[in-house]
């Protein structure tokens, strides 16, 4: 069994990024879209989380509400009662990160807390739910993941913040790269024009007992490379074709 209970699973992790969403089904980052996924047989969700201005979190990725619902303004800016009445797609309401990790108990969700202030309001609601086993938590910020991790102890499972993901390129490299506080490493496949997911990343990641997951990959072709390279998850915006893929390869499991 894992060490982290959020990443016990007997095959490639396959992550629905914002649900099973698509240009003529459910928008992101929507309920609709979170049990699509599930109805497909995902068991592992991404989402990001936003506190509104009286520090209700919300499950959107954007940090304004103006690209992808019929209202505007800062998500932090607002109170909840505001952002509940936008509709993404003028359909579907932004969820509650709350009804998120509570509709579906056998189901393991990723998570971004987009700013500092998501940070608080995220641990209280882990610690009241009692999800701690059920989620991961990614940030583009050392900080963030090292609140969280003091605030939740050695059970939480958090991805790499960008120095420890930096330390462990250089490890890759044969540098020096000392011990690593996360479980897992969850990257692009590339970081601007430069290849950042290898063959080398992968095996410095597995010798220390990390994980790797790649995001955002939505082309077949693509996704049966990493898998071959022995990635440990994909997350993906095509949930259908990773399904597809992982399927073929015996690699499925719902």
């Amino acid at each position: 069994m894992a060490r982290f209970p959020f990443l016990d699973w007997p095959a490639p992790l396959a992550f629905a990024h914002q649900g099973a969403h698509s240009p003529d089904g459910p928008g992101e980052n929507t309920m609709a879209a979170f049990e699509a996924a599930v109805s497909l047989g995902y068991r592992y969700l991404e989402t990001d989380a936003h506190a509104t201005a009286d520090g209700v979190l919300v499950a959107f990725h954007d940090d304004r509400l103006d690209a992808l619902t019929d209202r505007a303004g800062v998500i932090g800016d607002l109170p909840y009662a505001e952002v509940k009445a936008a509709r993404v797609r003028e359909q579907d309401e932004i969820p509650l990160l709350e009804d998120l990790l509570t509709a579906w108990p056998d189901v393991k969700v990723n998570i971004d807390p987009k700013h500092d202030a998501a940070v608080a309001p995220l641990i209280e609601l882990i610690e009241r739910t009692g999800t701690v086993d059920r989620v991961c938590i990614g940030a583009f910020s050392d900080r963030r993941l090292a609140r969280i991790r003091q605030a939740l102890g050695p059970r939480v499972c958090t991805s790499m913040g960008p120095r420890q993901v930096a330390r462990l390129v250089a490890a890759a490299r044969g540098l020096p790269g000392g011990t690593f506080s996360a479980a897992c490493v969850q990257v692009p496949v590339r970081r601007g024009p430069v290849p950042l997911v290898n063959g080398r990343l992968v095996a410095a990641a597995h010798e220390r007992g990390l994980q790797v997951h790649v995001w955002t990959v939505n082309d077949a072709d693509e996704m049966h490379r990493l898998l071959d390279m022995g990635v440990d998850g994909i997350m993906t915006d095509r949930a259908d074709t990773l399904k597809t893929v992982l399927a073929g390869r015996g690699e499925w499991v719902a």
